[in-house]
């Protein structure tokens, strides 16, 4: 059965094209998006750090716990606002009888990536035409810095949705006013409650500057749907700051002052050092599109959005606190939108030059997978299988021929399409982009997905430590427990141990110490002795030592 989705597009910016193969595409994008999505949702524990913290949370909320401030094994932390954590515990509470709480939260984690992916191509729509909504899609897919954030239990990825949906009516304001309200005013408040003040300023500060910098915006449809998507946004943002101050006015005002942008130069040259490899081939098309309309640039309103809205979001991140990859998500969406006005107007010796140089990447990712999974298997080349094992000493290999099948379904798939002819478009750049990006993906999270579970989780280790603990004690003091390690005790072993940070003396007759490498670690006291030490495998860094108060000792 045919899937369309029912809109009228701005027949203005549409070149005619023909309609032959036009539903078969479709359904190619969807499928791509499909296996995109649902590969590496499901089938690991939770990893460090996001996951581990956003479990905690999660954990408490499931418990009963309050939604306008969570607590992380008991302590009342205020980070991000409860969006994503509240969605992501509906999902496990619903899915509950079936999957492991981590698996069925981040099942929402594609829900939301399903809804960036549906707004970015009706974007690349509505900016450039029937048509260019695949491209665009298929361009931002095939982004390099995307693929793991875009499956982890992270808030940015409902962020990121938010960023998209009022990015969308920003372009769909001076057309449709009274559609375009609601997607501006929802993207402000889903960003708002997702990631807080910084998203809601980047998307604040471009609609406010549209106008004021271009006389385009300056029409009455535009001024109509922003005012009207703000109103929208109030009750988004005041519903849940409403609650949070009701419940601990302290905490909230602390998170406001905190929020605040700081001047930080070196996060400049930092977030443009992450552009150079996050947002490939995003990166180039957009730069060539911008060269291509040079000489009318600022006078087309999509270019206008789409600049305004990278230099704000630029600007913001860098003069913030925070310099963490995951931030730059946002910078992707006016890259690849830019980028797909590019596909049809980029010269064909640089098209295949991109496409070329992508089969290239891809296939000698794809081929270096199959050759580390084979040595794991079958002890050859031993040095490379010995240098698997030692990067991840808990990892036993274990052939399973079910993700042997899907591990070769996803290459097949990617050798027919990139290989399928001898003619190469433009188009088939963009595309066999995002279906390499997704092959590579692929095998990660079929052949290599036990060994990167072993390596990165903190399951295996736990579960060591509850065989040590004693039958019967009367609570835990830590020392040097991160807020990620914390979670995820609580979350494996139903323990919330007491920090030692908070209440400067050990109360309890367990104590739980983490230190970093080359540090001193000293023992609690001569009364104290040691029931247990582990770390991760292969982590050269965190160790754990449980002593057990023993006056006898």
């Amino acid at each position: 059965m045919p899937f369309e989705i029912e809109h009228d597009w701005q027949a203005s910016l549409a070149t005619p094209k023909p309609r032959i193969g036009e539903s078969a595409k479709t359904r190619m994008l969807l499928l791509l998006c499909a296996l995109w999505l649902g590969l590496g949702l499901v089938g690991h524990h939770p990893w460090k750090p996001d996951e581990g913290q956003t479990m905690g949370i999660v954990k408490h909320l499931l418990d009963g716990g309050s939604w306008a401030i969570p607590s992380i094994a008991g302590v009342p932390t205020l980070q991000n606002p409860p969006l994503y954590y509240l969605s992501a515990a509906g999902g496990a509470w619903l899915l509950s009888p079936w999957l492991a709480a981590h698996d069925a939260a981040r099942l929402v984690t594609g829900l939301w990536m399903a809804l960036t992916l549906l707004m970015v191509g009706m974007t690349g729509r509505e900016m450039w035409g029937k048509g260019e909504g695949r491209q665009t899609t298929f361009i931002f897919l095939g982004s390099i810095g995307l693929f793991f954030p875009a499956h982890l239990l992270t808030p940015e990825v409902p962020a990121l949705a938010g960023y998209a949906m009022a990015f969308y009516g920003l372009a769909l304001a001076q057309r449709r006013p009274w559609r375009a309200a609601p997607l501006i005013g929802s993207g402000i408040g889903i960003a708002f409650l997702s990631t807080g003040l910084g998203a809601a300023e980047i998307l604040l500060l471009t609609a406010a500057l549209l106008p004021a910098l271009f006389s385009n915006w300056r029409r009455k449809s535009y001024l109509t749907s922003l005012a009207t998507g703000l109103v929208i946004a109030v009750p988004w943002l005041a519903i849940w700051l409403l609650a949070a101050w009701r419940q601990s006015p302290e905490m909230l005002a602390t998170w406001w002052v905190s929020g605040k942008h700081a001047l930080d130069d070196n996060n400049l040259l930092y977030f443009a050092k992450t552009l150079a490899w996050y947002t490939w081939p995003a990166l180039p098309l957009a730069a060539w599109s911008l060269w291509h309309y040079r000489k009318h640039l600022l006078q087309r309103p999509q270019f206008q959005l789409a600049l305004l809205f990278f230099l704000v979001t630029l600007l913001l991140l860098g003069l913030g606190a925070d310099n963490r990859d995951i931030l730059t998500l946002p910078l992707l969406l006016p890259l690849a939108i830019m980028g797909g006005a590019a596909v049809e107007k980029l010269q064909r010796g640089a098209a295949s030059a991109l496409d070329w140089f992508g089969i290239a990447m891809f296939g000698t990712l794809g081929f270096l997978l199959w050759l580390g999974w084979f040595a794991m298997m079958s002890g050859y080349p031993t040095r490379l299988a010995a240098r698997a094992h030692k990067l991840s000493e808990a990892y036993v290999p274990h052939f399973n021929w079910l993700i042997f099948v899907a591990a070769l379904t996803v290459t097949l798939v990617w050798w027919l399409v990139v290989f399928k002819t001898n003619k190469r478009s433009n188009r088939a750049a963009v595309t066999d982009w995002a279906v390499g990006i997704t092959m590579v993906w692929g095998l990660l999270m079929t052949l290599w997905l036990p060994w990167l579970d072993a390596t990165k989780s903190y399951h295996s280790m736990f579960a060591s430590m509850q065989q040590s603990l004693p039958r019967q004690y009367a609570c835990i003091t830590s020392r040097g427990l991160g807020d990620s390690q914390r979670a995820l005790l609580d979350y494996y072993l139903d323990i919330k141990a007491q920090r030692l940070e908070l209440s400067q003396r050990i109360d309890c007759d367990l104590f739980l110490v983490q230190d970093e490498r080359r540090r001193a670690l000293g023992s609690p006291g001569p009364e104290w002795k040691l029931i247990w030490q582990g770390k991760r495998p292969s982590d050269r860094r965190e160790r754990f030592w449980l002593y057990q108060y023993s006056p006898g000792a």
